[in-house]
């Protein structure tokens, strides 16, 4: 799959898909000073402007110079959701190449704390990982994210939300796509969203959750950042997990523990398993057990995920006094838990909802328009 397309030489560069010590080295390439990079860094990630004109400490020379020669694109604001409830918000945005992909932003005050917020965001236009509960895979994968793409939905709302007085204070790579099947854009967008002279995002506030993909887990564990891992569990055995997450086939539960206690052995960072709970499939007492067990040994917190509704889909979420059952039994066995709460499920929150809803009727006008085009010839 193609993540980094080369660019031809007739192109601007683009400065939002390096990292900053390539940006210094092209810069210093220009014949410009070192710190103009660090300049740029600061207007592009903390001031969130869309264009060099906007950056007032370069001189006008060097402003049109930059935008002769560079560019700073943007993705384009398709639609945006609030909750009746006023916690969650929802992106959509439309890529240059015409496909879209999902950002949601959550407020946890109690947590964060007021004016900080978390936001998810996508790395692939679609998902491979097929798990049957997820709108995000129900089409299949078409191309990873770049660099850019991924950083600029947190540039994105962060412009949108700094006239209120707030901003993202967390990032967790949870939404459309699978981070580490598009490793090597997730990581360096990791070091873009955590550069100190940029979003300058801790470590400690990123998440990055994965269904599994086994020897990445260990490539990222090896890079020793102290964020945190969030694996999709789902099932503590593999007959049920590969029917849930088909990814098991790959890496089933033994591999995958083992490179789970690989990565808390190198990092020294508590993993969280992720646990949608589906009732009938994968919520009764006997599994509450098998997952305890499987689970003993390696520092870990388990998050429960009442099922979210999906088109496509007919599982449902179970009773809340069954949810309450699973979640002692594992804390029987010595296991932290919590229950996800419950946000925006009134604006297509699960994840892959808008996006599919938005590309139903983005197709249908394109097959009117072509019908428009038919009938006038």
């Amino acid at each position: 799959m193609e993540d980094r397309p080369g660019r031809p030489a007739t192109m601007k560069m683009n400065l939002k898909d390096m990292l900053p010590e390539e940006l210094e080295a092209w810069v210093v390439a220009q014949g410009e000073k070192p710190f103009r990079a660090r300049q740029l860094i600061r207007w592009m990630y903390q001031k969130c402007v869309a264009d060099f004109s906007e950056m007032t400490d370069l001189s006008k020379e060097l402003r049109a110079k930059m935008s002769a020669s560079a560019e700073l694109p943007s993705l384009e604001l398709i639609t945006q959701q609030h909750s009746a409830q006023g916690d969650t918000e929802k992106f959509l945005f439309r890529l240059p190449d015409g496909n879209a992909v999902e950002t949601v932003l959550m407020h946890f005050d109690e947590h964060l704390g007021p004016g900080r917020a978390t936001l998810c965001i996508s790395t692939q236009v679609g998902c491979a990982m097929g798990c049957v509960f997820c709108a995000s895979g129900q089409a299949g994968v078409l191309r990873n994210l770049r660099t850019w793409e991924i950083t600029e939905q947190v540039v994105q709302v962060q412009r949108a939300i700094m006239p209120r007085g707030e901003r993202v204070a967390n990032v967790v790579y949870m939404g459309i796509g699978e981070p580490l099947a598009n490793y090597a854009n997730t990581l360096r967008s990791l070091r873009l969203l955590n550069h100190a002279e940029g979003l300058a995002i801790g470590m400690r506030h990123i998440a990055v959750s994965t269904s599994g993909i086994v020897p990445n887990i260990l490539k990222l564990a090896r890079e020793k950042f102290p964020l945190r891992l969030a694996i999709s569990l789902h099932a503590p055995n593999d007959e049920l997990r590969t029917k849930l997450v088909p990814i098991n086939q790959v890496y089933p539960l033994a591999s995958l523990m083992d490179a789970c206690r690989q990565y808390y052995d190198l990092t020294g960072r508590r993993i969280t398993f992720e646990y949608v709970l589906i009732r009938d499939v994968n919520d009764d007492a006997a599994l509450a057990h098998q997952t305890g067990q499987l689970l003993q040994g390696i520092h870990s917190l388990v998050n429960i995920i009442p099922l979210n509704p999906v088109e496509g889909y007919e599982g449902q979420r179970p009773s809340n006094n069954r949810i309450r059952e699973f979640q002692q039994i594992i804390e029987s066995y010595g296991i932290k838990t919590t229950v996800r709460q419950e946000m925006g499920t009134d604006i297509d929150a699960a994840c892959g909802q808008l996006r599919r809803k938005a590309t139903q009727i983005l197709s249908g006008r394109t097959l009117s328009a072509s019908r428009r085009a038919a009938r006038a010839s």
